[in-house]
């Protein structure tokens, strides 16, 4: 399972404070560096996960590990009056706020530090819940997934972008190089934090993604669970409820 997968693999730390630490090293480059490795398609997946929130006109929404806030800042296309984006790392918060001050959204987003298996709001208070790039992160998916289900409102909707592995030849064998031998090395080049990217990639290929992550957000509790592939299936995005 992806929470066995760690940055600093020689470190005592917990993963989320690996993950906490990992963040706050490569915050300042995280955006640019993000559309380098996608080719800018990340883009193109988030405007996706835009539409699926914006179907069900949200007044609250909640977008867990937020990073620099670039899918909480598209939210604010929905007119909802309240958006919070919720991450453990302040390194990438700091930069989040000074785009949301500069984009002049401060009244409609904060940003708020805080620990996404332990979140500090209340039952129900979320019309939807949005995490691109961040479920693989979780330190413990299960009681991450859990935590997420209390906090939205019932008949709310849940939406995550993540990556995934093709399955069809020869994009299988094509995503496989790539996140192997050329994410790590680009890492490298834009980031001083040299096991960062590694470790993306590495908890990219082992997260359980498709069918499987669908089996886990049932398992939860989740209804209407849909897994919608991306881009030759090198991500998808996945959309839910709760009763």
């Amino acid at each position: 399972m992806s929470e066995n997968i760690t940055p600093y693999k020689d470190s005592l730390l917990s993963k989320k404070e690996q993950v906490a630490k990992m963040f706050d090293t490569i915050s300042g480059n995280y955006d640019n560096l993000n559309r380098v490795i996608s080719f800018g398609i990340d883009v193109k997946w988030r405007k996706k996960v835009l539409k699926i929130v914006a179907q069900s006109n949200p007044i609250s929404i909640l977008d867990i590990a937020t990073g620099t806030g670039d899918l909480a800042i598209l939210m604010a296309q929905t007119k909802a009056e309240k958006i919070i984006g919720l991450d453990i790392s302040q390194g990438m918060l700091e930069v989040g706020v000074k785009k949301i001050e500069a984009k002049k959204l401060s009244k409609t987003i904060e940003m708020v530090l805080g620990d996404s298996e332990k979140m500090p709001f209340d039952t129900n208070s979320f019309d939807a819940i949005t995490v691109a790039f961040g479920v693989r992160n979780f330190e413990n998916l299960e009681k991450g997934l859990t935590e997420i289900l209390r906090v939205l409102k019932p008949n709310g909707v849940f939406v995550i972008l993540e990556t995934s592995v093709p399955e069809k030849t020869p994009y299988k064998q094509g995503y496989t190089f790539y996140s192997r031998n050329i994410l790590p090395i680009i890492g490298k080049l834009f980031s001083k934090d040299t096991v960062a990217y590694g470790y993306l990639s590495e908890s990219a290929a082992n997260f359980p993604y498709g069918e499987a992550l669908n089996n886990i957000l049932k398992k939860i509790g989740f209804i209407d669970v849909v897994a919608l592939p991306q881009t030759f299936g090198v991500a998808t995005i996945y959309s839910a409820s709760k009763k």
